[in-house]
């Protein structure tokens, strides 16, 4: 374990913002490629620079980094004229999926955080420095880490005025294709397919019940990999889905792992996919048909139970009352339909507290959606088959705050930027005993898309 943390006190600002002044919302920000972020449906939050990071690898990487955590703002002075999730002390995180992952797991407390949420903006300031922290203070060091673009995002010359001021640059259609190549990551499509094969075996022998199985791609772009780019085209074409970008870490995710607000948990489980361009010129309408083909299936609606399930039982010793939907609905995304459902649980005091973001997390990771249940068994197994350390896919990402606020995806549909011109892409699906693998396969390729498309290349 290490980290960047001091003794000294870490202090905060926080004052309100004009929403009306960047009128695209929170992708207008995303202009750096070190930008962190956090954005959907226009609100969320991004941030600026570093004061301060906790890493850690092994079983103990959510726990630690609560502690880390706590420590640092048990003391924190705090000035918040805003007073909202999201507000005061915030750091970003993202979390490898396996506790046995060489990755490093991190938390990540930035300089300045522009925030928007139902209507309100504002701006923080965090520091461990002793000066005076003052409104023109903050405003001017965000007007500093927006200037000092220069040509190191998009080529164009830093602004006179911050770029915040502007429509986002991202539109809802695809860039033009570049010269990119795709090649193999840790197994080829046949060895990946094989895999699938084996795992189905496994399951009829009654070892388990669910599996999942990821695949990377790795895509080399001559042109350069622009960070910030990918995250605004993200955030405008995948409004639903929550487009997060953690040091190198970029994708859009529709799954919600736990949201907290006070003594309110929601999660948005999904499980079960269906590619939108297998409606093309099928009877009916688009909808109609992901409902039969998705609601209607018996494969589908297990593998969705069984995610269920999951959540819910390790849920439910942190919660005094709990909801969820009878029935999952169909969630509508420009690449993909899903059966989804979303669950709501009032926190309960576990040892004479009401349970932190992470501590809740360390008690859901990983879900039956992104491993498989038995979750030891499905666990053992991927780290036979998949032959890839997965690094934070799948893993928990988002951001928290002192008052124990936070919102937590599972980094899905996404990417780790290697280099310069070099993106490793993850996919992955959830296997039972009716999955076959070439479909399996073809459901991977509809899961990149999203990244392929935001990186300019045709899918």
């Amino acid at each position: 374990m290490t980290s960047a943390f001091r003794t000294r006190i870490i202090r905060t600002l926080t004052v309100p913002l004009d929403a009306d002044s960047f009128p695209g919302g929170l992708p207008s920000f995303l202009v750096r490629d070190d930008v962190l972020c956090w954005t959907r449906r226009e609100a969320g939050l991004v941030g600026f620079g570093e004061v301060a990071r906790f890493t850690a690898t092994g079983p103990e990487r959510f726990l630690e980094a609560d502690i880390w955590w706590r420590h640092l703002v048990l003391e924190a002075d705090v000035t918040d004229a805003v007073g909202c999730p999201g507000t005061g002390p915030v750091a970003f995180g993202s979390f490898a999926f396996s506790k046995v992952s060489a990755h490093e797991s991190r938390l990540i407390v930035p300089e300045i955080v522009v925030g928007l949420r139902d209507g309100n903006a504002w701006l923080t300031q965090l520091t461990f420095d002793d000066g005076e922290l003052t409104e023109a203070g903050a405003r001017a060091a965000l007007r500093r880490w927006l200037e000092a673009l220069g040509s190191q995002a998009s080529g164009d010359p830093a602004p006179s005025q911050p770029r915040a001021q502007a429509e986002p640059q991202a539109t809802s259609e695809p860039q033009p294709g570049r010269e990119a190549k795709l090649s193999t990551g840790s197994l080829s499509e046949a060895d990946w397919m094989a895999a699938v094969a084996e795992g189905v075996a496994e399951i009829r022998t009654g070892a388990l019940e669910k599996l999942v199985l990821a695949r990377d791609i790795v895509a080399t772009v001559p042109d350069g990999v622009n960070a910030a780019e990918i995250l605004r085209q993200l955030a405008v074409r995948y409004r639903e889905c929550w487009t997060y970008g953690v040091d190198g870490l970029v994708g859009s995710t529709p799954e919600m792992l736990i949201q907290v607000e006070g003594r309110t948990a929601q999660a948005r489980v999904l499980a079960g996919t269906l590619d939108r361009r297998d409606a093309e010129g099928m009877a009916g309408s688009p909808l109609e048909f992901a409902e039969r083909v998705l609601a209607g299936s018996e494969k589908q609606r297990h593998e969705h139970d069984i995610a269920i399930q999951s959540l819910t039982t390790q849920l439910a010793p942190f919660s005094e009352a709990m909801n969820a939907h009878s029935e999952p609905f169909i969630l509508e995304l420009p690449n993909v339909w899903h059966l989804a459902s979303d669950v709501k649980a009032e926190l309960t005091e576990v040892e004479g507290h009401v349970p932190t973001c992470l501590a809740l997390i360390n008690a859901l990771h990983p879900t039956a959606a992104v491993c498989g249940t038995p979750t030891t068994v499905a666990g053992a197994l991927i780290r036979k088959l998949e032959h890839l350390d997965r690094g934070p896919y799948a893993g928990p990402v988002g951001w928290l705050d002192a008052a124990g606020n936070g919102e937590w995806g599972i980094a899905l549909r996404g990417a780790v930027i290697e280099g310069p011109d070099t993106v490793r892409l993850y996919a992955g699906c959830g296997v039972v005993e009716g999955s076959v693998p070439a479909a399996e396969l073809a459901e991977t390729w509809a899961k990149f898309r999203p990244m392929l498309e935001s990186l300019g290349i045709d899918s």
